[in-house]
């Protein structure tokens, strides 16, 4: 048996307002509506609604011959039914077919795998629940957040009942092997790992409209031949790409609708290949050895690693100080808190703080409402602060939480008192340091070009770097320092304008995997 399968990523962050002059404790609503909502009205009308109408005609076309696999977060999920619910209308229209099934992920697209097992289960059923509710699956394969995968976590989604995992067939990880085979965690026998074909999802994800690329123009012919240039034991072969490739990375002027109207066409008539879900594959086929991954990679960047996410100081910390209050955020059983408590672990607000450049900095930057990483990290330990001080103020009000005694109770607030301490402290020191400064093109945090790291006075201890290790952040005016502050007395909420372009100019950016 030889077999394709098509899963497609959908998730759309929620971007977070502006705080950085905002007094911490004066307003508890963190989200921007509008970005939020015009982002998403804007992709369900490029992408969306005539990619979804483009796959349940191919479906209808071929008579149950083309399959395809989603993965939809509940990020997302609650911005369509909210700002596009004719979107999801169209997701349940092709449940209906029997040929879509739908992947069970975290709810909030969150790292949690990497640092709290009883939040990932939490987030798993959550989002399985919600997937049967909609569209009358139960998931029985998973499909972690951005691809991340390794021996221990795929164990952890073993216990959890689930008979396969997507994963990334990174080349460090496979070494010789090939990823058209279907492979087994080493540590649950009864997992099975379908590993993505980053090459041949690549090509159509992320260079199909680049007119440099020496294979350019692609066409549904030329991939056929690509596949019956596999050696011909390999068995099955996943593409696995964001859902915005259709009509919003790849705009539809490149042809890319076209292309994928005329490929089930050219897959069925000219080669052995044919089209399965990630449950038929299972079904089908047979693990041929265990594969090892000892330590966590993912599909994002040149490297395949966590650094997207987790590859820096501000990255490290905000993530640290978010999961420090796991456990009170749980006793103290708040509806409001719980909800925030989920969107504030949304894996792009840490992406947004990522200092790679280069090779993926265009990458980085698509739909990134922040100015560099350093506004990123100080907006988000801004929103982090008024949730720990709301969180704490809750708790106050509970003099006994249940299970806790009444010095336990006091332990905790004390402790989550020191937390918020610490946290305006750092804020006050990006503003005082001029991490960001708008104004003067010459202190700009980042050059993509040239990163230095200019010498620190050293009488001038108020002129201090903030981080030792990132050359990109130039060090501090020495001669004019200035302490901005972020005012208790006059709130400002800073606007974000929603993205612009020019409607008339196809472009190819989007999340290089």
């Amino acid at each position: 048996m030889k077999t394709i399968c098509f899963y497609f990523q959908v998730h759309q962050p929620l971007r977070l307002r502006t705080y950085r002059f905002f007094d911490i404790g004066d307003d508890h609503y963190y989200y921007n509506d509008y970005l939020n909502k015009s982002i998403l009205q804007k992709v369900a009308k490029k992408s969306y609604l005539p990619t979804n109408k483009l796959m349940l005609d191919l479906i209808n076309k071929y008579e149950g011959k083309f399959k395809i696999a989603y993965s939809l977060s509940g990020t997302v999920i609650e911005q369509l039914e909210k700002y596009a619910p004719e979107v999801i209308d169209s997701f349940k229209a092709l449940a209906a077919t029997g040929n879509v099934e739908f992947l069970a992920e975290t709810y909030a697209h969150s790292l949690s795998s990497l640092k709290s097992d009883e939040e990932f289960k939490i987030q798993v059923e959550k989002h399985s629940q919600k997937i049967e509710d909609l569209f009358g699956q139960r998931p029985s394969v998973f499909r972690n957040t951005e691809l991340i995968y390794s021996d221990s976590i795929g164990e952890k989604v073993a216990n959890m009942g689930f008979k396969a995992m997507l994963a990334e067939g990174a080349k460090h990880v496979l070494g010789w092997k090939s990823p058209n085979y279907l492979y087994f965690n080493p540590n649950n026998k009864k997992l099975q790992l379908l590993l993505r074909n980053f090459k041949l999802s690549d090509d159509i994800a992320f260079r199909f409209s680049n007119q440099r690329w020496n294979e350019w123009p692609l066409t549904a012919d030329k991939f056929a031949t690509w596949l019956n240039a596999l050696p011909k034991n390999e068995e099955v072969v996943n593409l696995f790409m964001d859902y915005e490739t259709f009509g919003e990375h790849q705009w539809k002027e490149t042809g890319v609708f076209d292309f994928m109207a005329s490929l089930p066409e050219a897959i069925l008539k000219n080669t052995k290949y044919t089209f399965s879900t990630p449950s038929d594959v299972i079904r089908d086929l047979q693990p041929v050895a265990p594969l090892h991954v000892p330590y966590p990679n993912s599909w994002a960047d040149e490297e395949r690693d966590l650094t997207a996410w987790l590859g820096n100081e501000l990255q490290d910390d905000a993530f640290d100080n978010l999961y420090a209050i796991r456990d009170l955020v749980y006793k103290v059983k708040d509806e409001a808190l719980l909800k925030d408590w989920s969107n504030l672990q949304t894996s792009d607000h840490f992406y947004y703080m990522c200092t790679k450049f280069y090779s993926d900095g265009d990458v980085h930057s698509y739909f990134n409402p922040y100015d560099s990483p350093y506004d990123a990290y100080v907006n988000y330990m801004n929103v982090l602060s008024d949730f720990i001080e709301r969180l704490h103020a809750k708790a106050a009000e509970i003099s006994v939480p249940e299970g806790l005694s009444l010095e336990e109770t006091n332990q905790l607030i004390a402790q989550y008192e020191e937390a918020i301490a610490k946290l305006k402290s750092q804020v006050k020191l990006l503003e005082r340091h001029k991490v960001i400064e708008k104004t003067k093109p010459e202190a700009k945090v980042i050059e993509n070009t040239k990163p230095q790291a200019e010498a620190i006075e050293k009488t001038k201890p108020e002129a201090k770097a903030i981080s030792k290790t990132k050359p990109e952040a130039k060090a501090i005016e020495k001669t004019k320092p200035k302490a901005k502050a972020i005012s208790k007395t006059k709130p400002k909420v800073e606007a974000i304008e929603p993205v612009k372009e020019d409607e008339n100019k196809p472009k190819a950016k989007g999340k290089k995997k």
